[in-house]
Formats: C-alpha cells, structure tokens, sequence
C-alpha cells in the first residue's frame, strides 16, 4: 500500500463503519423493523454502552503531527491541541528523517514543522513534504522572523506561518484553518508579499535576495559557525557552502568573507532583538 493510500485509509474506514452502525442506532432511537438487534441488544444497560460506543467511534478528530527538535515544546505543543475535543496528535519528530519514516505510519491531517531542526532544515523539509505528499498540508510555527522566512516557508509550500509568540488560541485557529483549505497568515506577511510581487527582485534588500540555503549559511555565519561546522551540520561538502558565501558576498556588494561575517553577525543581533 503506498504512503498517500495510508493516509487517506482513515476515511475510508470512518464511512464503512457508518454503514455498520446504522441499524444500531436505528434500534437505539427505538426503531420496531429492527428485531433481530432488539433480540441481541434487549437491556437498559447496553443500549447506553451502544450510545457512548457510537459517540465515541464516531466522533471525527484531525490528526496532527509535529516537528520540532525541543522535546519540552513538543510536549506544550501535544498538551495544547489535545485539549480540543476535535483534535489530535498522531505522532512527533525532532527531525526530518525521523518525521518522514512517521508520518506513513500515523497517517496526520496535518503536519506541524519547526524551521530549526536537528541535523536539517525546517524549510527543506516542508519541500520535501510537498513534493512526497502534496496534499497533506503544512503549518511553520517557528522562533524566526515572519517577516524574513515566512515568504520563503509559503513559496516551499507551508500553507500556514506562526510564530512562537502568538497566542495558544491562535496555534488552534490557524490548525483548523488550513484543515479546512484556507492560508492562514497574518496580515502584515500577506501585505509584504503582496508588495513584493509588484516590486522587481533587484530593488529588494540583499537579505531577501538570498536563496534559501545561502540564508541558512548567512545566519550561520552571523552566529560564528565556521565554513567546516556549517557543511557538517547542513550534510553538505565545505566546497558547497564556500559557493553559498560567494554568492552571498555578491549579493550584499562585499568583496572578502570578512565583511560578510560583519554583515551576518550585525543581521543576526537584530533578529535576536
């Protein structure tokens, strides 16, 4: 069985078991033509068992998965959405591999990735997701800026961006949002991306002219990792990242690593603010 086939088996059983427990609750609202579950179902007793049976079984919940590399808010984030009658989590991962060697087996409705992970990137992940499942939809909710990764999250096919900031209640909105097929962001990233679209790609600052990886290495670079530590933990070769910091260098009008280096550190001391 392939993996969308797993995913969508849910269904499939929740209408089969409507079929099967129609002409129970046929008996239970006291319906005389069904005789023979009258003879099979007679006392006071099991009639209420068969009301929580049904209810419980046939109460729908939205699956959810979650991926983050911090054990405590995987925890928060678990504790949060079960708290709501109508949704789930399936399953967790801290990152990308482990995420995609669960989700076949957890079947989710929907899958909630940070952009920090171990050993990979949030935002190559939600790539992945769309590529292999393309109509299991993602929500980012991540530490960085909206502003700088949520355009980038949406253009890898996140269908929702949140960040950690915002209110327990919104987390809940935006997941049953985008269950129900809208985009949830907010107004200030939908204006800046509706700017962005009427604005040719040179007139825009550096940092947003940079391609997906060469931010991850940019930013990297900003918090002192060397060229050697940024390929090991990106599983890339140093002669790769040292190509992302040329291009990085060109794109901000600087001529020596140096002053890139200066430019990253001062980027990412703002974020920190």
């Amino acid at each position: 069985m392939s993996d969308r086939s797993v995913i969508k088996k849910r269904q499939r059983n929740s209408t089969s078991f409507r079929e099967r427990t129609k002409s129970i609750h046929l008996f239970v609202s006291g319906d005389t033509r069904q005789q023979n579950v009258q003879e099979n179902y007679s006392t006071i007793a099991t009639k209420h068992l068969l009301h929580h049976l049904i209810y419980v079984e046939t109460k729908v919940q939205s699956r959810i998965f979650v991926v983050d590399d911090h054990p405590v808010v995987r925890d928060g984030l678990k504790n949060l959405i079960e708290q709501e009658e109508d949704l789930v989590v399936c399953g967790e991962a801290p990152d990308a591999a482990t995420a995609f060697k669960l989700i076949p087996q957890t079947s989710p409705d929907l899958v909630l990735v940070d952009l920090s992970l171990e050993h990979s990137s949030g935002l190559e992940l939600v790539k992945d997701l769309r590529n292999q499942y393309p109509d299991l939809p993602v929500v980012v909710l991540s530490m960085h800026d909206e502003m700088v990764y949520g355009e980038r999250a949406v253009r890898s096919g996140a269908r929702g961006y949140l960040m950690k900031g915002e209110s327990s209640q919104r987390v809940v909105s935006a997941i049953r949002s985008v269950l129900k097929g809208e985009v949830f962001l907010s107004e200030r990233l939908m204006s800046q991306i509706a700017t962005r679209l009427s604005h040719a790609k040179t007139t825009r600052p550096p940092i947003e002219r940079l391609s997906d990886r060469e931010l991850e290495v940019f930013q990297m670079l900003g918090q002192g990792t060397s060229t050697s530590a940024i390929a090991e933990k990106l599983s890339l070769s140093v002669k790769t990242v040292q190509m992302y910091v040329a291009r990085a260098k060109e794109k901000f009008g600087v001529t020596s690593a140096r002053e890139l280096m200066r430019e990253a550190v001062r980027w990412e001391g703002a974020q920190v603010k």
